[in-house]
């Protein structure tokens, strides 16, 4: 990497490289700068990006975004790709935590997370345990006692190993003495929610803005929560502490930049980040879709990130979830 910064700052001195010229009033518009979302279309970080980037767009004159999925190991793959990318304002990437610091402590990957450039977290969504409406489960104690009368029959499906949905499941597991459940892992929340649709695995390990549609059209339930209080969007499902399990997790998700982003560059988006999550009109249309809006800009994100990569790192090195 040092080696890197340093080719990038001999190209800089010598003007070889067309940064974004932020001391002017418009984004140079003669490319679109490119969000890649490591899911497939649908999913709650598909949604996020293409909320929030036309009220970036709106603050940062000139700019333009371009959305595009780039799906593969559950995130990894994309995550390469932006870290590999040019630090020229260009290309950007959408996260999910924890899944983004977990992966490289599982398994060897192209990046090392902590040194992405981190501009914007917009959402942070509690995980929830789900199941097909016509399934006998309905309890988080009902499926406790499920799995313990039958252990390792019950499948339950995650957008990925290390992901916060199979994190969820663990740490479950642990706190109610449950033998393991089958872990399926998927590529994102679309081929996710058609499994546990078409009755392909037991329980569905995902995010509660994410179950919004199917729990609305009745295909699904949820049997919990994993949040400190009831969210808004979903009122009616309890919390894991309210059926006894003490245990809170979910996902934030947010934008960042290859490592090496300039500082001017990174200050103006996260700039034009704060002054669009801030806008009226954008709270209430993110109220209207049921996303949990949790605004972290720069430094402060990455302050998050860095505690629960701690925090983690603690937890793979008790419990290796890979071999979960």
């Amino acid at each position: 990497m040092a080696t890197r910064r340093a080719a990038l700052g001999a190209i800089v001195a010598t003007g070889a490289l067309a940064l974004p010229r932020i001391a002017h009033a418009a984004w140079p518009a003669d490319r679109p700068i490119e969000v890649i979302v490591p899911y497939p279309p649908g999913g709650g970080v598909d949604t996020m990006a293409r909320v929030v980037l036309p009220a970036v767009q709106a603050k940062l004159p000139g700019a333009r975004f371009v959305v595009v999925n780039r799906a593969g190991a559950g995130g990894q793959l994309g995550w390469e790709a932006a870290f590999a990318a040019a630090p020229d304002g260009y290309t950007l990437a959408a996260t999910s935590v924890p899944a983004l610091v977990t992966y490289p402590m599982e398994r060897t990957v192209r990046y090392r997370p902590l040194d992405f450039t981190f501009i914007a977290n917009v959402v942070d969504d509690p995980g929830g345990l789900f199941v097909r409406a016509d399934s006998p489960l309905r309890t988080l104690a009902d499926l406790v006692a499920a799995a313990k009368a039958r252990p390792g029959a019950l499948s339950y499906g995650s957008t990925g190993i290390g992901s916060d949905d199979h994190l969820l499941v663990i740490g479950l597991e642990d706190r109610a003495g449950m033998p393991p459940m089958t872990h399926v892992p998927f590529n994102g929340m679309a081929p996710l929610g058609t499994a546990l649709v078409g009755g392909h695995i037991d329980i569905g390990a995902f995010n509660m803005s994410e179950s919004l549609a199917l729990l609305q059209a009745g295909r699904i339930r949820s049997l919990g929560q994993a949040s400190l209080a009831r969210w808004s969007g979903t009122p009616e499902v309890p919390t894991f502490a309210e059926q006894g399990q003490n245990l809170v997790s979910g996902a934030t998700r947010g934008i960042v930049g290859p490592p090496g982003l300039p500082a001017e560059v990174a200050q103006r988006l996260e700039a034009s980040f704060r002054a669009a999550m801030a806008e009226p009109a954008f709270v209430a249309e993110t109220q209207r879709m049921g996303l949990p809006l949790a605004p972290r800009i720069g430094a402060d994100f990455r302050s998050d990130v860095v505690g629960l990569e701690r925090d983690l790192r603690g937890l793979w090195q008790r419990r290796p979830w890979r071999e979960s």
